[in-house]
């Protein structure tokens, strides 16, 4: 049994402790709103928050989280730059398909949670190992821009 703080609440779960993240989240605890990819860490649909940093959950053990603080996307607009972020999202109608999106949303957060300002060399860098398949990447940009501006 390990016991994880996601989302501010400290779950336990049944795992062995290599388990990855993401199917701790999924199968055992039910939130599906992080979703598979690819599990090489390669796409970015799985990305969630280990204390604030964006990480790929299909490859990290529950056993590295075990006393830090996982956010998922359940959780992103729940402080004021994931609201801001979430927004922007809508406004510049980001998602087509959706599938990418929790993990784009979770790496953009965690970009402007850290850079208040961040240029596009910035947010290619930031958003560098999350693909979108759909090819929305300028509205990605601009709703990142977007939501920067809001906080600022």
């Amino acid at each position: 049994m390990t016991t994880l703080n996601i989302n501010g609440k400290d779950l336990s779960v049944d795992a062995d402790p290599s388990t990855p993240i993401l199917w701790a989240l999924r199968d055992t605890l039910g939130m599906t709103g992080t979703k598979f990819g690819c599990g090489q860490a390669l796409c970015g649909a799985c990305t969630v928050h280990l204390n604030g940093q964006a990480i790929r959950s299909c490859i990290t053990p529950i056993s590295a989280a075990a006393g830090q603080k996982i956010t998922t996307i359940e959780a992103a607009v729940n402080d004021k730059v994931g609201k801001a972020v979430h927004v922007a999202w809508v406004k510049h109608d980001v998602a087509q398909c959706g599938y990418c999106q929790s993990g784009q949303i979770m790496s953009a957060t965690a970009l402007l949670q850290t850079k208040k300002k961040p240029t596009d060399a910035d947010i290619d860098a930031a958003m560098a190992g999350n693909i979108c398949r759909c090819g929305t990447y300028v509205r990605i940009r601009a709703a990142i821009h977007d939501a920067a501006s809001t906080l600022a």
